[in-house]
């Protein structure tokens, strides 16, 4: 084999001797080798290259070149040869795909998105993990990709719907990044029928000359069956949601009450009149909270969490699963919880009337609302009462006589609370924190688990109260562990890139606005700017692209601040119950108050849990969409040709997005049913306009249309537009 300069001595064989029985030569050994070589290499040549005369020593090569392909550091062409992945100007990644049929590769180094043709695609599935080759620029100025290899399967069984014609039976597969079909023998169909949702495993994966082929394995139940969005969009989004075989037994260990053995040593608060403010609907009561004034002014807030941390230790079976998956994830109608309910809706429930294990963030707040001193501690409480949203805002802020008489011994402290609510708010306006008020909705079920209606979900103070609340006591925990030194996760909110930034800039001054403050906002210009425009007609516009303008929150060892709330430290401690951030930090306090922290101690394990939860979030968030997508659809189905006033939400290059009056569905009228002209998309001003016309749809304007089509598979609406002239939509008020 030719080559020109080689090391003359591997640098790593200390550490592949201390690592193996019968060390060979280092990876970074191998690849600066084939580097520098004129030509890849096959492996016989690299047996000679590299001295290896003895059995042990060939086997070893063979299962580290094995291994650096596998991990996309090698590539083996067709004549067996390897290469360098960098010197044959490869890149490996991971494989994206769109609804559309295109796809890109991610790669695993850093570098632009390669993107896929739909031809590219038939012979992968979205995640594989692949080696491609840029094949040149297409017409849009991106890297287009040809694939090499995929040297990687990620998919083995999927969610769809079986469909036979003519003979032919196939999965359609219900996740709509993956635009091809599965075709099932005959054999392998399992007495699954027509039309019914199944799981499919792949049997033999797609190529460029063959589709994938299947075996089913068990179907889920007809298509529009109660419930199957929700089976749908779990399996599409890989949501854990089957207990491994050891975690009950370790839920059942525990006792049904908490034990006198578990409150020993711990700061008795039973006293306190602790109360827990959640939604009618909550069933896991993760927080309590109690307010009293201090003397000279200001107020003493205690905010006690469920001390999961007791129960659930490193390593345990509940632990593992617990960061499997990551967080609850909440459907309409439906939670997929974090940990069993023995322990999310009994032990570690704050119910009231029963001795529940917390950890305890108790501050002192000032008369102006600064956070003056805070301290952590183990404690045992009781909640004096489990009072809803609602009930507390009636009682406190309406004067509701008949809830006030009912819990006349809470009312004082809840009074306590309201006043330091308003201390909180002020002082939150005055640090500039963003506050966007985008409306939230709610879906009601009638009979047969069918939507009967959905709603806008209304927040009042007593919302506001306890985030309030919540916020103190994560802020406290952030600087608590920042200046103990303690390796936790932050809950880290970047401001604008540089680039979101310009756009930004560029899309105000067409409204001719400008983004207060120097180069680099702070979030007092981004909140500045919102209350300006707070009555103008086009203020939905702006706080949408405002929104889409900012990064997304994101856990990682290393703190960032968090720019929406305006904190130089933020991490969060309120809800181990259904986030697995929140039960680490936990654990780390618990270490602090066991000194069992050194100083600028280090964990790199904290560097994967932050990716690992920030993804199981993302994947939760895409899980909850897809199913209330389905959802809306199903909605929709008897409402084809019906009108509605809506307003536009999304403009692309292929139409925009409408949310229909008093329904809260959104729906697409896509460019090619706009009539009379060409319109053009203006990505600045966010619009589609009329070539010749000059008609503009922009982001915020209200339209008139008709239910054209809907398509529950793909989960879209089509709406096209009417010459109704549309009534102005009013907002809902805020209370």
């Amino acid at each position: 084999m030719g080559k020109k300069k080689v090391r003359q001595k591997d640098q790593f064989s200390d550490r592949e001797a201390q690592k193996y029985e019968n060390p060979i030569a280092s990876r970074e050994f191998i690849l600066d080798l084939l580097n520098n070589s004129e030509s890849p290499a096959t492996y016989r040549q690299l047996l000679t290259e590299l001295k290896i005369t003895t059995p042990e020593g060939r086997e070893a090569l063979r299962r580290r070149l094995i291994a650096m392909v596998r991990d996309g550091q090698l590539h083996q062409n067709r004549r067996g040869a390897y290469g360098s992945i960098d010197k044959m100007e490869l890149i490996c990644g991971r494989v994206l795909g769109h609804k559309d049929g295109f796809g890109f590769v991610k790669p695993d180094e850093e570098g632009e998105d390669l993107f896929l043709s739909p031809r590219q695609m038939r012979c992968v599935f979205p995640n594989d993990k692949v080696l491609v080759q840029v094949a040149g620029i297409d017409q849009r100025g991106r890297r287009e990709g040809v694939i090499v290899e995929v040297i990687e399967r990620n998919t083995h069984t999927l969610v769809g719907r079986l469909i036979t014609k003519s003979d032919i039976t196939v999965v359609e597969p219900s996740n709509l990044k993956i635009a091809q079909d599965i075709f099932i023998p005959p054999h392998e169909k399992n007495d699954a029928k027509s039309g019914q949702m199944v799981i499919v495993e792949i049997v033999e994966q797609p190529t460029a000359a063959a589709r994938a082929m299947g075996r089913i394995l068990s179907v889920l139940g007809e298509h529009m069956a109660p419930g199957m969005e929700i089976d749908v969009a779990i399996h599409n989004n890989d949501i854990p949601h089957l207990w491994p075989d050891d975690v009950m037994p370790e839920a059942a260990q525990f006792s049904a009450e908490v034990t006198e053995e578990a409150i020993a040593g711990r700061t008795d608060l039973r006293e306190l009149s602790f109360v827990t403010i959640d939604g009618e609907d909550a069933k896991d009561f993760d927080d309590a909270v109690f307010c009293a004034p201090r003397k000279g002014g200001g107020w003493t807030l205690y905010v006690a969490i469920a001390d999961v941390s007791h129960y659930v230790k490193p390593g345990s079976a509940l632990d593992r699963e617990a960061l499997n998956r990551g967080n609850s994830v909440y459907f309409p109608g439906q939670v997929i919880p974090m940990l069993p309910e023995a322990l999310s809706n009994e032990l570690c429930s704050l119910k009231p009337k029963v001795n529940r294990l917390t950890m305890v963030c108790e501050m002192s707040i000032t008369a102006a609302g600064k956070i003056s001193n805070h301290q952590f501690y183990e404690a045992v409480i009781r909640s004096h009462a489990r009072l809803t949203y609602n009930q507390v805002y009636a009682m406190v802020e309406k004067g509701d006589t008949e809830l006030g008489q009912q819990f006349h011994t809470l009312l004082p402290h809840l009074n306590n609370l309201f006043a330091l609510y308003h201390v909180l708010r002020k002082a939150r306006d005055q640090r500039g924190t963003i506050d966007f008020d985008l409306p939230e909705t709610k879906i009601i079920f009638g009979e047969g688990r069918k939507i009967e209606k959905i709603i806008p979900s209304e927040r009042n103070d007593a919302h506001r109260l306890i985030e309030e609340c919540m916020l103190c006591a994560n802020i406290s925990t952030a600087h608590f562990l920042q200046k103990n030194g303690c390796p936790t996760l932050y809950r880290n909110h970047e401001g604008p890139s540089q680039e979101k930034l310009d756009d930004l800039k560029t899309f105000l001054k067409e409204l001719g606005l400008k983004l207060p403050g120097r180069s680099e906002p702070e979030p007092r210009d981004y909140a500045r700017l919102l209350e300006s425009v707070g009555d103008r007609p086009d203020a939905h516009l702006i706080q949408t692209v405002l929104l889409r303008s900012l990064s997304q929150a994101v856990y990682s060892p290393d703190n960032k601040g968090h720019f929406g709330l305006a904190y130089d430290a933020y991490t969060h401690f309120t809800s181990p119950i259904r986030r697995y951030p929140d039960l680490l930090v936990h654990r780390a306090i618990r270490q602090v108050l066991q000194r069992k922290v050194k100083s600028d101690e280090t964990d790199p394990r904290f560097e994967k849990y932050g990716e690992h939860c920030s993804m199981t979030e993302r994947r939760a968030d895409d899980a909850t969409r897809e199913a209330i997508s389905w959802l809306k659809c199903e909605f929709m189905l008897d409402k084809l040709g019906e009108e509605f006033s809506g307003v536009i939400a999304g403009v692309t290059s292929f139409g925009f997005f409408v949310e229909l009056a008093e329904i809260y569905v959104e729906g697409l009228v896509h460019i090619s049913s706009l009539q009379n002209d060409y319109y053009r998309f203006d990505p600045i001003k966010r619009s589609l306009y009329g070539e010749r016309s000059g008609k503009r749809y922009r982001l915020g304007d209200v339209v008139h249309v008709q239910v054209a089509r809907v398509d529950l598979d793909s989960r879209q609406i089509d709406l096209v537009l009417t010459e109704k002239i549309s009534p102005k939509i009013k907002k809902p008020k805020k209370k």
